[in-house]
């Protein structure tokens, strides 16, 4: 019996993917993220943009006094612009 694939979710509080190890959102949760918000762009960096104030917080009570990551840019700035 095989066992089941992970899901690219994040594991906080570190902030990593639980099924490749990188920082999240990885790849494969970008592409997931993507067509699950797909035509609610608005909804989508606001669900990020949430995850993102939780990540700063979580990072920076797991390590004080560290620069933090530019999460800004990992979290919502691949995401693309509205088309008019």
């Amino acid at each position: 019996m095989s066992t089941p694939a992970r899901e690219h979710t994040p594991s906080r509080p570190t902030w990593r993917c639980r099924a490749c190890g990188i920082a999240w959102p990885c790849s494969a949760a970008k592409l997931r993220l993507l067509a699950e918000y797909r035509g609610n762009l608005p909804g989508l960096m606001i669900y990020l943009v949430t995850l993102r104030e939780e990540a700063i917080a979580q990072l920076a009570e797991r390590d004080p006094g560290t620069r933090l990551p530019d999460l800004h840019r990992r979290f919502t700035d691949w995401i693309p612009a509205r088309s008019r």
